[in-house]
């Protein structure tokens, strides 16, 4: 069963800062430049704590960016700059937004803020669906060990067709506490919800949820391992969370801060991530396209990137677009071939897109290694098409593929499967602010 509990969350003073101007992207969506922005709007911005500069003269585990963001934040909480809840809420948060690429279409994706209990994938409660790597998820450890603290969300995602928590949540009328806009353009609207009631029914009507996550496999598998670090020697084997009770994890470090969202409920968008073929030895696109014709149709595909998206949308089967400096093409896969060519694979993960992007095009067109592909060695992940196109145009890559996204019914195929996708299939927009809520474990 899903365990998600209230939370006396640490939250920025609007007395004393503005909100704007200290909420970031989620630490892996931060850019260099978003990075020096965020330092510059002010000084009390989150980006120091969770993704901090490196300094000339920095020694690990002395004076480093682990270091200082844990002296950041009690700084912060010491001076008032960040205040704690006086009693365990739960917050309602809406996302306002305009689908990038469709025109003049506005959606909003509701959920809400809370904890949520940390559980091994073989509890069958929580589903993965992309595989993780060692790296990131090491400087998460090193953040969490040295701040003891959730300073993002990690997006959730379950099945409620009744819609039960947003009919809880959202028929509130008042205004929200907090109402940003970021740099995407995207509204983010919060509630505070403090009423034992209706927490109790939320808390009920989760009970019986298996969660997805849609975003933060890399904070929820290092979260979880943490959890383990900080584990008693005894833990009472009764559950403290039955469905009229409001109650809290056994101890700090078994839960993260999580934000719930119905995957019922409409609102959602994933958007596709292209993939860029880069230092490739001797890459010959006519080459390629002859290797290609092994697995798929292949013609000659005209139009700008939005165009080319446009096209590929309306595919009958599983197709992408490869974009080559000497002009772009659609391919189509022939269903028997790669049936056979993968004939070790699941059904449903051999019907992907991307699964035959790299099982067939990657890894036996082009001849890159699955190590390589992990450690993108020879590959880039872009969200927006028209760049990809532009890299290889200004020869910086040697091939771009374009791509569908992937759907929700696929997702929910797979994760409940206890399957995972290709690394970086999919693309929740927009992202869950960090620094709208804190969980601090002391």
């Amino acid at each position: 069963m899903a365990r998600i509990y209230p939370f006396r969350a640490v939250r920025y003073n609007p007395s004393l800062v503005r909100l704007e101007d200290v909420v970031t992207q989620p630490y892996d969506k931060i850019t260099p430049a978003m990075q020096q922005a965020y330092y510059q709007r002010s000084i009390y911005n989150l980006v120091r704590i969770i993704l901090g500069l490196p300094e000339l003269f920095d020694e690990p585990g002395v004076n480093d960016v682990y270091t200082r963001a844990a002296r950041d934040f009690e700084d912060w909480r010491r001076a008032g700059i960040l205040f704690e809840e006086s009693e365990p809420c739960l917050f309602a948060y809406s996302q306002r937004y305009a689908v990038p690429g469709a025109e003049n279409e506005v959606r909003e994706r509701r959920g809400f803020i809370a904890l949520g209990e940390l559980q091994d994938y073989s509890q069958n409660v929580v589903f993965r669906h992309e595989q993780t790597l060692s790296k990131p998820k090491s400087d998460r450890l090193n953040l969490l060990r040295a701040t003891h603290a959730h300073f993002g969300q990690i997006f959730m995602l379950y099945s409620d067709p009744g819609m039960t928590a947003e009919k809880l949540l959202f028929s509130s009328t008042t205004s929200p506490e907090i109402d940003v806009t970021d740099e995407f353009g995207v509204s983010h609207r919060v509630w505070k919800i403090v009423d034992s009631n209706t927490i109790n029914l939320v808390l009920g009507a989760m009970a019986d949820k298996k969660l997805i996550i849609a975003d933060g496999h890399h904070r929820y598998e290092t979260a979880l391992g943490y959890s383990r670090e900080k584990m008693p020697d005894s833990i009472p084997e009764t559950r403290r969370n039955p469905a009229n009770t409001i109650s809290q994890p056994n101890y700090p470090e078994a839960a993260a801060m999580m934000t719930f969202v119905n995957m019922d409920a409409g609102g959602l968008t994933i958007l596709p991530t292209h993939r860029v073929v880069f230092g490739l030895a001797n890459f010959n696109p006519a080459e390629f396209l002859e290797r290609a014709r092994t697995f798929f149709e292949v013609a000659p595909a005209a139009g700008a990137p939005p165009q080319l998206m446009q096209n590929l949308a309306k595919a009958k089967g599983t197709a992408f677009v490869a974009v080559t400096r000497s002009g772009s093409y659609s391919l189509l896969a022939k269903p028997e071939t790669v049936a056979q060519a993968l004939k070790e694979i699941p059904d449903r993960q051999r019907r992907l897109d991307l699964t035959q992007l790299h099982s067939l095009v990657l890894e036996k067109i082009l001849n890159i290694t699955p190590e390589a592909i992990r450690e993108q060695r020879n590959l880039r992940y872009l969200r927006d098409a028209g760049e990809a196109a532009d890299q290889v145009a200004r020869g910086e890559a040697d091939v771009a593929f374009l791509t569908n996204p992937v759907t929700l019914d696929q997702l929910r195929e797979v994760a409940f499967a206890g399957e995972v996708m290709p690394q970086k299939s999919t693309d929740f927009y927009p992202k869950l602010l960090s620094g709208l809520a804190i969980y601090a474990m002391d």
